[in-house]
This record gives C-alpha cells, sequence and structure tokens, in this order.
C-alpha cells in the first residue's frame, strides 16, 4: 500500500515514503523522451551499485469489478515470459551476476525494478524494458502463477496482522476501489486469461504515466546513451485513467471472530490526500503518535507503561485524493478495552493540548533524523524519485523538507489533529478469538 511508514523493502506491498529527499537539486538530471516517459536520474558516489526502475502510474484502483486483482497478477506474470524470453531467463539474467529483480502493487502504482553491479547497468536497463513493455503472458504460466497468487492470499488471510489491514481499507472506503484488496479476489484471481491482462493494460498504460529512475554513481551521458538505445523505440501508449474519487465516508466499528489466540486491533479514518499543505504537519503528528521511535506516545502508554502490546504503531497512507489514518495493535482479549481507552486519552491529548516548547523542537529534531537515515536507502530513494514526478510533477530537497519540519507550530498540529482526528470520525476493526 502506499504508505508513509519506515519498513524494509516489499515486492507486493511496498511502503511509499512521505517525501523525495536529495541533497542538492542541481544534482538531479531528468530526461523526457519523444514517447513521453521520463527519466530521473541521482548521481550517487562511492557506491558500486546501481539502482533503477520503471514507476507506472497505474494501480489496483484503476481495475473494474472484474478485474480485480489483475494488476498485482500482471506484476507477477512480468517475470514469466517475454517476446524474448522464457521465465528462466528472465529470472537468471541478474541473478546470475549477483543483482536482484523485483517488483510491487499498490492502490495507484507498479514498479519493476532491479539493483546490480555498476558494470552490469546494460543488463539491467534491457531487461527491465522487456518484462514492462515485452510481456506475452503465456497461458501455462498464467495457470502456474494463479496457484501462486492463490497461496499468497492464503498466506495473508492466515496472518492477522496483514489481513486487519487490508480488511481496514474496506472498513474506510467501503465498495469503493480504494477498498478492495490489491491481490484480488479467488473468484477474480481464477478467472484471468491472457486476453484480460492485455485489455487491462490497454487501457491504462500511457508512457506519459511512466517515470524511469535511476540512482547510482553513473555519469548522466551514460544514462541518455542507454535511455536512448533501449527505451526510445518504446510506442507512446495513450491509455487514459478514470478513477473515480472517494466521497462519502461514514465511521463503522467491525467486531469479527476468528480462530487465533490473540486479538488484533485496528483504528482508522479518512486524511489528507498526497498534494494537500497539512500533509507534513499531519505526518509530523503520525510520527510522534506512533512512528518508527520507541519513544512514541501508544509505545510509552501501551507497551512501557502497561505491557499490554509487544508493538503498536501509527500510519499514513496519502491518495491522489484521499488519504488514510490508521492505528494498529495486538493484546490478549482482555486488554482490548484497556488499551482503545489509553488510545482515545493520547488521541485527545494531541487535539487539546499543545506540545512544550521543548516538545516541539524535540519532535521536529526526531523527524529531521528519520528521514535524514531514510536518504540513505539509494533503493527506497529511486523508488520515491519516481513516485514524486509522477505524482507531484517536482523534487524537494531535504534541507527544503527540513525548513517546512521547522516552520511547523503547534497551532498547525492542533487543527490536523481536530480535522482528522475527531472521536466521532474514527472507525475500527477487531479481530477476536473465537472462544
Amino acid at each position: 500500500m502506499d504508505s508513509i511508514a519506515f519498513k524494509a523493502v516489499n515486492a507486493d506491498n511496498y511502503p511509499i515514503f512521505a517525501f523525495i529527499l536529495r541533497r542538492e537539486m542541481s544534482e538531479l538530471n531528468v530526461l523526457t523522451l519523444p514517447n513521453g516517459i521520463r527519466v530521473v536520474h541521482l548521481p550517487v558516489p562511492h557506491t558500486k551499485i546501481v539502482h533503477c526502475g520503471f514507476v507506472l502510474d497505474i494501480g489496483s484502483r484503476d481495475e473494474l469489478e472484474n478485474q480485480l486483482g489483475i494488476a498485482h497478477f500482471w506484476e507477477h506474470m512480468a517475470f514469466k515470459g517475454t517476446k524474448k524470453r522464457k521465465a528462466f531467463h528472465i529470472l537468471n539474467k541478474l541473478d546470475s551476476v549477483g543483482g536482484e529483480l523485483n517488483a510491487y502493487t499498490t492502490k495507484e502504482k507498479i514498479c519493476f525494478y532491479a539493483s546490480v553491479l555498476d558494470r552490469h547497468i546494460e543488463g539491467a536497463f534491457e531487461l527491465l524494458k522487456d518484462i514492462t513493455f515485452d510481456s506475452i503472458f503465456p497461458e501455462k504460466q498464467i495457470e502456474n502463477e494463479r496457484g501462486v497468487i492463490l497461496e499468497e492470499m492464503s498466506l495473508y488471510r492466515d496472518n492477522p496482522e496483514d489481513a486487519i489491514q487490508d480488511e481496514l481499507d474496506q472498513v474506510i472506503y467501503g465498495d469503493h476501489p480504494l477498498g478492495q484488496n490489491i491481490l484480488g479476489t479467488t473468484e477474480s484471481v481464477k478467472s484471468f486469461h491472457k486476453d484480460d491482462f492485455q485489455t487491462f493494460i490497454g487501457k491504462n498504460l500511457n508512457t506519459e504515466r511512466i517515470v524511469f529512475s535511476c540512482v547510482g554513481n553513473i555519469p548522466f551521458n551514460k544514462i541518455k546513451r542507454l535511455v536512448r538505445k533501449y527505451f526510445e523505440d518504446i510506442p507512446m501508449l495513450t491509455g487514459q485513467l478514470n478513477r473515480v474519487p472517494f466521497t462519502g465516508f461514514k465511521p463503522q466499528h467491525v467486531v469479527r471472530y476468528k480462530s487465533i489466540t490473540q486479538a488484533h486491533c485496528a483504528l482508522g479514518t479518512v486524511a489528507y490526500p498526497t498534494a494537500h499543505e497539512n500533509r507534513l504537519p499531519f505526518f509530523m503528528l503520525v510520527n510522534l503518535l506512533g512512528g518508527p521511535g520507541m519513544n512514541s506516545r501508544l509505545n510509552m502508554a501501551l507497551r512501557e507503561r502497561k505491557g499490554f502490546v509487544y508493538h503498536v504503531e501509527a500510519s499514513y497512507h496519502s491518495f491522489i485524493e484521499t488519504g488514510l489514518f490508521g492505528i494498529y495493535f495486538g493484546t490478549e482479549k482482555g486488554q482490548v478495552n484497556r488499551s482503545l481507552k489509553l488510545i482515545d486519552k493520547e488521541l485527545e491529548k494531541l487535539r487539546s493540548q499543545p506540545l512544550g516548547t521543548l516538545q516541539l523542537h524535540k519532535a521536529k529534531e526526531q523527524l529531521i533524523g528519520q528521514l535524514a537515515m531514510a536518504e540513505e536507502n539509494n533503493v527506497h530513494l529511486m523508488l520515491m524519485l519516481g513516485k514524486g514526478i509522477l505524482d507531484r510533477g517536482e523534487i524537494e530537497s531535504l534541507e527544503e523538507v527540513f525548513t517546512k519540519i521547522r516552520n511547523i507550530s503547534n497551532a498547525d498540529l492542533l487543527h490536523v489533529a481536530n480535522e482528522v482526528l475527531p472521536k466521532e470520525n474514527i472507525s475500527s476493526l477487531i479481530f477476536l478469538p473465537q472462544n
């Protein structure tokens, strides 16, 4: 999902970071090809590894009712055969030289990317172009991968921590495409054939909404040469998205009984979209409440002081026209209500009590430090460059983001807390043990 969080890279559920970070604006190179594909390149010295990939402005929210899960299925099928390669040759191409080939699907994006030693960069460019634009969707491979995806769906259902966060989307967004599981349904996954993939791609793929991103110690002249060699002959594609805006949020409170030993709880509500001016203050508020720091308010209240939970987190996922705020924790069944009361107390503090001068300063410094460390992850940075160009059309420098953080006031934090987090707007989804 498209989230603001600090987690490991996962091919199917890659967390999207809040802002695109760079050291100097002048370092970034951007090139637009005649077919509309944009290329963004950031030179990073003192590394032998190049990270590169295509970011496509297509996701699960672009599926029709009879296509649920097809974007994610396409991500899988890209590795299963092209006009010039069989599945083994695709998988072996970079693995045999110590590289990595990967992909992920979110509600609004699909990405195919690779990490290789710099001397193998040309092979990575050529392979990424091949799997992104020249997949042939062999029926035999569709049948094989259908079974893999059904197993993946079972894996998620058997993990309540994953399942509850997927089902929270449905509680918040209902029947809207943002509420549908990225993996689709058992029935839809069983129904897809070659023509279905070609129809979905033909309707949605637009080269003006594709960015190729590259980060590494490679001169831009070489990048331009490789891009023109492998990407200029990609035909201009003109598929048109028809995304239905989400409206009409109504809070719900749902309890489901499952064969589990621990209770799992998720709270959530709608939040700010990607380009909203309050996005950064709200991100800072979420980080203070339940970010990755062990000193987050929820971690201190539920784990350190009471011992009710092993893990508790708050998250913020932004989309084009809306966003999703969420809290997740797992606990013993008898401690659910007490945990919920503690969370309600912390949310009320955010709505009513301004931070002290020192508290505000520390919250800013913590976020600035976390963002600076996140920039050190070059594969993460490469993916975020591509997404930033697609979503915002520009890249903010690290110092620009830091300046905005330093300018956040207590009034800003109180405003976003009261606008997004009033008690009556919070939905809940609770998984309880059956016995």
